[in-house]
């Protein structure tokens, strides 16, 4: 059967925010095919089936965060602050979305949020192997280690001075 949306297209929609990694409504109804109005209609409607580990409204702060962190414009767009949806919130749309396309996108969605976890428990384990070899050989291999460590470290870059003319102090 061809796949309705890559699950790649989901993933790199998938945010975490208050350690939950969600999607937003609107990138929701785009996947649905519907207006972000008629989605947030249908959860208001069926309010009682969206928890709040389901279903929760950003705060002003984490929406002027977003906006700023995704250079979203502050002209048109969203009156409203967003919702944003839990896999399980995700999952109980289905209910509330009655056409086959829904059903279709929250399959991907679903196999989006797998694969994931499947990417982040597989680094986990590399990472423990890694710690294990560490202590098995940590003598013969203190240079190899301390420089794949550096290496697994984001990089935090390094304050940067103004660049242009500054006039002398006055004395």
């Amino acid at each position: 059967m061809k796949q309705l949306i890559p699950v790649e297209m989901i993933q790199s929609r998938i945010i975490l925010i208050r350690d939950e990694k969600v999607l937003f409504d609107r990138d929701l109804a785009e996947l649905y095919g519907v207006e972000t109005r008629r989605l947030n209609e249908q959860v208001s409607r069926n309010i009682d089936r969206f928890p709040g580990d389901f279903m929760f409204l950003l705060t002003d702060d984490e929406f002027q965060n977003m906006k700023s962190h995704f250079a979203i414009s502050s002209w048109g767009g969203t009156r409203k602050l967003p919702r944003v949806f839990t896999e399980q919130g995700i999952a109980m749309l289905s209910s509330v979305l009655y056409s086959s396309r829904a059903i279709q996108v929250n399959i991907a969605i679903m196999r989006a949020f797998v694969k994931m976890r499947q990417m982040l428990s597989t680094h986990k384990e590399l990472k423990e192997k890694f710690e294990a070899m560490e202590k098995k050989y940590n003598r013969n291999f203190k240079v190899v280690f301390t420089a794949i460590k550096e290496l697994m470290n984001p990089i935090v870059p390094e304050k940067k001075t103004k660049i242009g003319f500054k006039p002398p102090l006055k004395k």
